[in-house]
């Protein structure tokens, strides 16, 4: 009966992939409410991202805005980025009428909402010009409709024009400098040249991209010269067909047709590829509506058939989770065959924003949903390596930047190693990346927001960290920073000891438990005592409220998290952070605390909950509950966080996207899953559908089912992984993501007491030794290391045998460890 079952479930779900689903993508969910989101036309990976970009005296990240003047529709663009807006480069704005100076502002206001759909984007100017725009990988298509007995119909080609910044931070973009030539072609003129340009939120030098432009009708042009590479003086305005110079620079076109089509490529090599990008892949006579059906044809089965299912009665849901899958595969940008600064036959990845924000399960999720795309992209990382001389953190226009916390490449690579990625990756080489990472200090690149080390690569506090085992003041985020280390350091003991390389493996397992060194069991707050906290430079704890991290931001000891959110992010050492926290009834209680609104230093627009679903640092926290027995608990809060903070609307992110990484958060919670990065551990929650498939590649699926669940009914009652029963509240990458498998649940509406079996492993976590009988005295630590800190200590517990339990937790742990390796 069961197999039966399978197969006609099999077969819908054929039918289901083979459906359009592209109608379900919505654009331009989380677009505005500082989701930050691109809601213009792209491809998957694309180089291209086709889209409008408005003033309104704030940041533009993507371009867009749902008020203010357009002032240009440019190629490049990225989704959900911060810090500040990168790229708005080779763009045209369509103006009507006699232009005397092309320098000056020549914004204008929208006359109605954008039309947006996947695939195409239209806007509606005040002056009746309506553009409607379309891509493909390297190139885009603008359609102009000019209104009649409007006077002249021009369209402004300003190299200068970027995406401008107004945060005062020294991050805003930079023209630094162009060229363009202007020839006539059989149907109407070609133009040509480049532009280069520096900053962004990734603080960049100078870069530059080459494009190339034709208009399919008759026109008249002027160039254009300003007086320097910002203002609006006028140094020429003729008829002359080539400008060059690092002063403001471009051309204008005017036709007498109201209807114009203008197709244009871009190149970071030259202009001549960009021509050849734009006659490949939009040849003279497209079609918007071809390109528009190619769009939806390449998300359909490059991305949204990845996750099918039958239970289509809820269209909200289809929305979220269709949306989220676009969103989320808008970048990185695959600009293979595209890099400048070095030739090789590796893949090329760029606009990686940032792993601090990605790596806690949106790599995870990538390499599940695109396994090709992903050894490609681990391979990339491996050969910025070879060239650049350390993994990016962030990376964009061709360069490193933005390193928040640790060097979270390392746990991207950790993931993929723990995980199988082979195919043509070069191991030996990935970890000589990672042993950069944790060995050597990159140069300060003095950023203004931190003087203190470096922000642009690798791990810049790290003389504290191998001298010391902890992180002092000296370095700004300090305590942020050595958490995130420890877990980099995590990843290196994975991939060492899956290489056999036994000495570095023990090396940086030990490392990897120096972030108890930084918990200060003296700071307090809502009656739980014990968190992260800041050690000055002579090794004494800093009195710390962890209920605040002052501003959270570069120059603080937090970076972007309360102490108290950081206080759970020791994921590869989970059991060590229950004992610290006293015992598993007190560990439960804090996760609890979490999630109780109207706490006086909460976030506002949470109801006021330590948790913050709009930042990184509090991603996993939900899923915690799982490694103490109340897999229950999981289901709550994250069902919860997902339905109150989550819908497919423009407002409809709790946070900035981060390049996708709210949007996967929340995929994951549809799928009923939720990875441990670096490990091969899931934690499992409770699917949203009745039924989805996911396409593992290679004709490999995971297939998803439930029975009895409904919107007040999400509690797991029961189990099956690969139809057998199942009692532990996780499971592995071989159980169900290596070569497929099927899970089935049965829900229901109160919660029941299914998951009894071996608590999620806890890797770091060793084993009490024979002698541990007695706990040390934490005011006399000898060891040199901070009064109090939990350095590998084991800490009795007293009066309920919680103390035996976990013992027997840490080697069950153990032991699942071991067999992941065997």
């Amino acid at each position: 009966m069961r197999a039966s079952a399978q197969l006609g479930l099999s077969l819908g779900l054929s039918l289901v992939q083979a459906q359009d689903l592209s109608h379900f993508v919505l654009p331009d969910t989380g677009a505005i409410n500082g989701g930050n989101t691109f809601p213009g036309v792209s491809l998957p990976f694309g180089v291209v991202k086709l889209g409008p970009d408005l003033y309104t005296g704030s940041d533009s990240y993507s371009g867009y805005q749902p008020t203010g003047k357009f002032i240009g529709f440019s190629l490049l663009h990225e989704s959900g980025t911060g810090g500040a807006p990168k790229y708005g480069v080779v763009a045209q704005m369509p103006v009507l009428g006699s232009v005397d100076n092309p320098l000056t502002d020549q914004g204008v206001n929208r006359s109605k909402a954008d039309d947006i759909r996947l695939g195409y984007y239209k806007s509606n100017m005040f002056n009746g010009i309506t553009i409607e725009l379309g891509a493909t990988t390297k190139a885009g298509l603008y359609r102009y409709q000019f209104p009649e007995d409007a006077g002249a119909a021009n369209v402004i080609v300003d190299v200068s024009h970027v995406l401008p910044s107004y945060r005062g931070q020294g991050l805003g973009q930079n023209y630094l400098g162009g060229n363009i030539s202007v020839a006539a072609t059989d149907a109407g003129f070609r133009y040509q040249g480049s532009g280069s340009y520096d900053n962004g939120w990734n603080r960049a030098p100078k870069w530059t991209v080459h494009f190339c432009g034709y208009f399919d009708r008759p026109a008249t042009f002027k160039t254009f010269l300003g007086k320097g590479a910002t203002g609006e003086d006028l140094d020429e305005y003729g008829d002359a067909t080539t400008q060059e110079s690092e002063a403001r620079l471009g051309a204008i076109f005017t036709f007498n047709s109201t209807a114009v089509t203008s197709r244009v490529g871009v190149s970071f090599i030259s202009p001549e590829q960009a021509c050849e990008n734009v006659d490949r892949e939009i040849p003279a006579g497209t079609p918007l509506e071809t390109l528009e059906d190619n769009v939806k044809s390449a998300w359909n089965s490059q991305v949204l058939s990845k996750i099918t299912t039958t239970d289509t009665s809820n269209t909200t849901k289809l929305q979220l989770l269709y949306s989220s899958l676009y969103h989320m595969t808008l970048i990185p940008t695959n600009k293979t065959g595209e890099n400048p600064l070095w030739s090789s036959d590796e893949p090329y990845y760029d606009d990686i924003f940032t792993f601090w924000d990605l790596f806690r399960c949106t790599t995870a999720l990538m390499h599940i949903l695109q396994p090709v795309v992903y050894e490609e992209f681990v391979r990339s990382l491996v050969d910025i390596w070879r060239h650049d001389g350390f993994l990016p953190d962030g990376r964009s226009s061709f360069f490193n930047g933005a390193t928040q916390g640790g060097s979270n490449a390392d746990n991207v690579l950790a993931d993929a190693y723990v995980k199988g990625v082979r195919g043509a990756i070069n191991w030996e080489d990935a970890f000589a990346a990672m042993v950069t990472d944790a060995e050597e200090v990159p140069p300060n690149n003095n950023d203004p927001r931190d003087r203190s080390s470096s922000t642009k690569e690798g791990r810049g506090a790290l003389p504290d960290w191998k001298d010391r085992g902890f992180i002092t003041t000296k370095y700004r985020r300090s305590v942020s920073r050595a958490i995130e280390y420890a877990g980099n350091d995590f990843g290196l003991y994975q991939v060492a000891k899956g290489l056999g390389k036994d000495e570095e493996a023990e090396k940086y397992l030990n490392r990897s438990r120096n972030w108890r060194n930084q918990w200060n069991p003296n700071m307090e707050a809502l009656g739980f005592m014990g968190f992260l906290g800041p050690i000055d430079e002579d090794g004494n704890f800093i009195n710390q409220d962890p209920l605040s991290c002052g501003g959270c931001y570069w120059g603080d000891h937090y970076y972007q998290g309360l102490p108290f959110e950081y206080s759970f992010n020791a994921h590869h050492d989970v059991n060590k952070l229950i004992e610290l926290s006293g015992s598993s009834d007190r560990f439960v209680a804090r996760l609890e605390k979490l999630f109780e609104g109207g706490v006086s230093s909460g976030n506002s627009q949470f109801n006021r909950t330590l948790f913050n679903p709009g930042n990184e640092p509090s991603f996993t926290s939900p899923y915690l509950f799982n490694f103490v027995g109340r897999q229950d608990l999981s289901v709550k809060h994250s069902r919860h966080v997902a339905r109150s903070y989550y819908a497919p609307t423009s407002a409809g992110l709790p946070g900035n996207s981060d390049a996708g990484a709210m949007e996967s958060w929340v995929l994951w919670s549809i799928i009923g899953l939720y990875p441990i990065t670096g490990q091969t551990t899931f934690l499992i929650g409770s699917p949203w559908f009745r039924d989805l498939a996911i396409d593992l590649g290679d004709g490999k699926k995971l297939v998803i089912t439930t029975a009895g669940g409904a919107e007040d009914a999400i509690y797991v009652q029961s189990l099956d992984v690969n139809g057998e029963s199942w009692d532990k509240a996780w499971v592995a990458w071989e159980d169900v993501f290596a070569n497929g498998g099927t899970m089935h649940f049965v829900l229901g509406p109160e919660p029941a007491d299914w998951a009894t079996g071996a608590p999620p492993p806890s890797p770091a976590t060793e084993p009490p030794s024979s002698e541990d009988t007695e706990p040390p005295s934490l005011d006399t630590a000898d060891d040199g290391l901070p009064t109090g800190s939990g350095h590998a200590r084991w800490i009795k517990r007293e009066g309920d045998g919680r103390g035996d339990r976990f013992r027997i937790y840490a080697y069950v742990a153990m032991f699942f460890s071991f067999l992941q390796w065997t």
